[in-house]
């Protein structure tokens, strides 16, 4: 991995791979009769009010620049959300900044205090903007090992034992892409701990905090004691409302941080799109958001649960049962990109190889469950019938 100042960004973009999740995708839509199970997309459409709300947006003049922070009465209302939901108390002229969704957020957020050589931790597997962010910033990525036995949930251990003199940041992710892993408090007391005994930054992405499916629910690691001065939450509402195609996500941290994103996206993009700002702002204010919201966590929930059930009884297949988000992450135990590459090309199914998501998902595969159940039930189907005929072709082998 490239370190040091001397390094231009085209060779440190040179280095990131190209994304997995991508490459299938691209390549499924070239065919017939394929089952994507790949792309982590709600099959749901945006809810009726919240694209009323985007038109209303537009008739009513959003169609300008707003702040580089964004538009202030989407400040207000995220404040007033994250107060009422998450136990945090953010200034919205202070501490909220709104970004083009989630992902611009991680690059704006580092931008601002990672250095060349600085180490990040990273919950392995990972969702791979993570490790893509850090090379781009010139910092050096750091894998944390998280199991199927453990639930794929990171351990206070294993992070401390990663931490050096470089490190300058963790970043975690609850509930997990890829994994469908949720945090429990204790675990993430256990990271603040480390955090605070190493003076380090937390990046909490919290993307997929409405989809959880048991447990005590989400827990924002800033709400933790301590925790709100060295965290900077990242949250989109690509997920909770359907919305990946709008492009805004947010991000909360201290004054000085986000003055410095501001800045930032000054000269990157400006601003996210305002009718689009304008019609999330009425939509976390609007009664009809919730249940429109709880109605889809229901309808993950169930495919969930069937999708755990029959991979649970596939020969070969190891699976624990995600707690949230909308994957799931079995173990094969062979070579995943070339079970998923022969599962493409044989079963006209899409999943993506779990070394996508770093050195520890190796072996494993990623599902999206967030497709219609019907498609679901057929496309483990033919993964049933594609390792059936796999196991019959390595017996006749020996």
């Amino acid at each position: 991995m490239f370190q040091g100042a001397a390094v231009s960004f085209p060779d440190r973009l040179d280095a990131i791979p190209e994304s997995g999740i991508r490459r299938l995708f691209d390549l499924a839509g070239k065919y017939q009769d394929v089952i994507s199970l790949g792309i982590g997309e709600p099959d749901f459409n945006t809810p009726l009010h919240i694209r009323d709300y985007a038109k209303e947006g537009l008739d009513r003049g959003f169609s300008h620049y707003t702040p580089n922070s964004g538009l202030k009465m989407l400040r207000d209302a995220i404040s007033e959300k994250l107060r009422r939901e998450n136990g945090i108390q953010a200034d919205p002229d202070r501490n909220v900044m709104i970004t083009v969704g989630g992902n611009q957020a991680f690059l704006l957020a580092l931008s601002t205090f990672l250095r060349p050589g600085d180490e990040v931790l990273i919950p392995s597997p990972y969702f791979v903007t993570y490790s893509a962010v850090v090379t781009m910033m010139g910092g050096i990525p750091v894998e944390v090992p998280t199991t199927l036995e453990e639930g794929f949930r990171l351990t206070a251990d294993h992070l401390a034992r990663a931490v050096t003199g470089k490190t300058k940041c963790i970043m975690i992710n609850s509930p997990n892409n890829p994994t469908g892993a949720v945090l429990s408090k204790k675990d993430l007391e256990g990271i603040a701990g480390v955090a605070s005994e190493n003076d380090l930054r937390v990046i909490s992405d919290e993307v997929y905090e409405k989809l959880i499916y048991s447990g005590e629910g989400h827990v924002s690691f800033a709400s933790l004691n301590g925790m709100e001065g060295r965290t900077l939450t990242i949250n989109s509402f690509s997920k909770t409302y359907a919305m990946t195609g709008w492009r805004v996500g947010y991000c909360i941290a201290d004054e000085a941080t986000v003055s410095r994103m501001a800045k930032l996206q000054g000269f990157f993009a400006a601003c996210p799109v305002a009718f689009a700002q304008y019609a999330v702002a009425k939509a976390l204010g609007d009664p009809r958001s919730p249940p429109a919201v709880e109605a889809m966590r229901r309808e993950y929930q169930a495919r969930r649960d069937y999708i755990h059930q029959r991979l649970s009884r596939i020969p070969g297949i190891e699976v624990s049962r995600p707690e949230g988000a909308f994957y799931i992450f079995p173990r094969i135990g062979r070579d995943d990109v070339g079970f998923a590459e022969r599962l493409f090309s044989e079963a006209k199914v899409v999943v993506v190889p779990g070394s996508a998501f770093g050195k520890y998902g190796e072996g494993h595969l990623r599902l999206c469950y967030a497709t219609s159940m019907d498609s679901i039930a057929k496309a483990l189907d033919r993964l049933e019938r594609f390792v059936s005929a796999t196991a019959t072709k390595t017996v006749g082998r020996r």
